[in-house]
C-alpha cells in the first residue's frame, strides 16, 4: 500500500529546502506520494488564511506530514502556527535528537548523541491565560501541568529509550522552586520510571542541566522535560552539535505526526539557493523511522554524515561553496540515485 505524505513547503527558505529533501527521498525509492498543502504566509497569500482547513484535513487524512519552517512574528502579529498544529492534533511529544557530525561548528565533534523529549501541549509555553493589565504594567499567564500530560510524555521517553537501546533517561525539572507544577511532573516521572527497571533514571534541576550539557554532554542519553524547559534545552543541544541547521524535530501524537526542520524561515537568504537542507533531511529521517523504514533512515543519515565529512558540495554555513541543490546532488550520488 502506497504511503502519502502531507507536505507543507513553508515560508522563506522553506520551498528550497523542501525541494532538495524530496529529491533525496526520491533517490531512496520509497514509493511515497505527496499531497502538497500550504500554511503560514504562503497560505495567507493564496487563501487569506494562515492555516486553511484543507491543510488540516490533509494532515488528518494522511496522518503524517513533512513541514518546512513557517514564519512567526516576535512579540506581535499572529500566534505560532506550529503551536496551533500541536494543539489541533494533540501532538504531545516533541522529539529532538542532537548528534555530532563532522566538519561542523560544534565544539563536540564526536561525543554528542542525545535526544530531548519535550512535552508539547501544556505548561508555560502553551501560553494559556495570557493577559496584560489595562495600564500595561503587569502581564500574566497560567502555567498548567497535568498528571495525564506528564505521564504520557515520560512514558514516551522511556519507551523510546527501550526501543532504541538507550540506557538512561534524565528527568529535568525545577521542583525545588516550582513545587506545584514541576513537583507534579517529577512525582509522576518517578512513578513511570519505576516501571522500567532496566533503564537508569536520574533527576536534574534545569539550570544544572544546562551547565552540565555545555561541560559534559556525553553524560546524557535521553532527556525528558516540560514544554518551556524542553524548548530551551533542545536549542542548547542544537548548539552543541553545530547549530539549528543540523536540528530536526518530530511532533508526535496518537493520530498524527509532523516532522520538520526546527530553524526559522530565514527570509534574509530566501531565493539565494544557499540554505542548508540538513535539518529537514534529518527530520525526514525521523519520519522514515516513524513509518517503519529504519533501514532507509539509516542510509540517509549515513549519506549526510559522509557528505559532511567530505565537505562535498555543501552549503557555505558548513564550510563549502555549494548550494542547496548541489548538497542534495551529493547525497543522491551517495544513495546511488
Amino acid at each position: 500500500m502506497s504511503t502519502t505524505i502531507a507536505v507543507i513547503p513553508g515560508d522563506g527558505i522553506g520551498p528550497e529546502i523542501m525541494e532538495a529533501t524530496l529529491r533525496v527521498l526520491e533517490a531512496l525509492q520509497l514509493g511515497f506520494s505527496y499531497d502538497f498543502v500550504d500554511a503560514g504566509l504562503a497560505a495567507q497569500q493564496k487563501t487569506g488564511e494562515l492555516l486553511p482547513q484543507a491543510t488540516l484535513d490533509a494532515i488528518a487524512r494522511h496522518r503524517v506530514a513533512l513541514k518546512s519552517p513557517l514564519t512567526t512574528p516576535v512579540g506581535e502579529g499572529f500566534s505560532s502556527i506550529n503551536v496551533q498544529l500541536r494543539r489541533q492534533f494533540d501532538l504531545y511529544a516533541n522529539v529532538r535528537p542532537a548528534i555530532s557530525f563532522p566538519n561542523t561548528r560544534s565544539r563536540f565533534p564526536e561525543n554528542v548523541d542525545l535526544i530531548t523529549v519535550r512535552e508539547n501541549t501544556e505548561g508555560a509555553y502553551a501560553g494559556e491565560g495570557q493577559q496584560v493589565s489595562e495600564d500595561g504594567a503587569t502581564a500574566t499567564l497560567v502555567q498548567k501541568i497535568t498528571r495525564r500530560g506528564s505521564e504520557r510524555i515520560v512514558r514516551y521517553a522511556f519507551d523510546l529509550a527501550r526501543r532504541e537501546g538507550r540506557k538512561k533517561v534524565t528527568v529535568v525539572h525545577k521542583a525545588n522552586i516550582l513545587k506545584s507544577t514541576s513537583g507534579l511532573f517529577l512525582k509522576v516521572a518517578r512513578e513511570v520510571a519505576a516501571q522500567y527497571p532496566e533503564i537508569q533514571c536520574n533527576e536534574m534541576i534545569v539550570d544544572n542541566t544546562c551547565m552540565q550539557l555545555v561541560m559534559r554532554p556525553e553524560q546524557f542519553d535521553v532527556i525528558v522535560t516540560t514544554n518551556l524547559f524542553g524548548d530551551i534545552i533542545s536549542d542548547l543541544c542544537a548548539g552543541l552539535v553545530g547549530g539549528l541547521g543540523l536540528a530536526p524535530g518530530a511532533n508526535i501524537g496518537a493520530d498524527a505526526a509532523i516532522f520538520e526542520a526546527v530553524h526559522g524561515s530565514a527570509p534574509d537568504i530566501a531565493g539565494k539557493g544557499i540554505a542548508n537542507p540538513c535539518a529537514l533531511l534529518l527530520g525526514a529521517a525521523q519520519m522514515l523511522d516513524h513509518l517503519g523504514r529504519a533501514a532507509e533512515a539509516a542510509r540517509l543519515r549515513t549519506a549526510i554524515r559522509d557528505t559532511l565529512a567530505a565537505r562535498d558540495r555543501v552549503t557555505p554555513d558548513l564550510g563549502g561553496t555549494g548550494t542547496t541543490q548541489s548538497f542534495a546532488d551529493a547525497l543522491i550520488s551517495r544513495l546511488g540515485g
